[in-house]
């Protein structure tokens, strides 16, 4: 089965998570506009998303699902997104599409996050895949030297800008053995809006495809 195929699968297995008449929160990413196209397939007719992205709202917009800003939906019952990298704590990194601030904002607003992969995202352990860390751009060149502390090999993504019009630094060879911890101490550089570790606030509920269909994990 290929990546595209596992993607399908995991994100039509998500269409059971979903209530009609409720609002949820939808990430951003290639399985995630699976699952959007999926859901707009379905029977299930939610009452409106708050999306991660721009594109994800677009995409929203054109099966005529309605689109409401976070601010005004209050808390979600479900959020439903991909991820980079997923380990079996359900920990992961996010942000290679560049949406990770608005994801993470979605992420602590709903009651269940359920994450949507194909198998070649599920890890052992993070670190792999570079971690994205959005940035005010003034302070670019300084979270770039802090980062170089910690043992990170910062890199500017080039002509990117985040829908929030901050840039993204994107750090290999960072030690995430600890998550958690690495994520907090992240986060509390100025200038850094926020890292994609996904660890304070995992996820609940991990659907993978797979050559032999969809595996199921939730949070131990």
């Amino acid at each position: 089965m290929s990546a595209q195929a596992q993607k399908q699968a995991a994100a039509e297995a998500a269409i059971a998570k979903i209530q009609s008449g409720s609002v949820i929160g939808v990430g951003s990413g290639s399985t995630v506009d699976c699952f959007v196209d999926a859901l707009a397939a379905s029977d299930v007719e939610i009452e409106a998303a708050v999306p991660a992205s721009e594109a994800t709202a677009e995409r929203l917009r054109h099966h005529g699902i309605e689109v409401r800003d976070a601010n005004g939906a209050g808390e979600l019952a479900v959020y439903v997104d991909g991820a980079d990298e997923i380990t079996r704590h359900l920990q992961m990194i996010k942000g290679g599409g560049g949406a990770l601030t608005r994801e993470k904002v979605i992420a602590a607003i709903a009651r269940r996050f359920v994450c949507i992969v194909d198998e070649s995202k599920w890890v052992t352990a993070l670190g792999d895949f570079p971690l994205p860390v959005e940035v005010i751009p003034m302070a670019r060149s300084y979270v770039g030297r802090e980062l170089l502390k910690l043992g990170g090999r910062p890199e500017l993504r080039e002509h990117f800008t985040t829908d929030n019009g901050n840039v993204i630094l994107d750090v290999r060879s960072l030690d995430c053995s600890e998550p958690i911890a690495l994520e907090r101490r992240l986060n509390n550089i100025a200038g850094v809006v926020t890292n994609g570790l996904f660890a304070v606030r995992p996820a609940d509920e991990l659907l993978v495809g797979t050559d032999t269909g969809v595996q199921r994990f939730t949070a131990a």
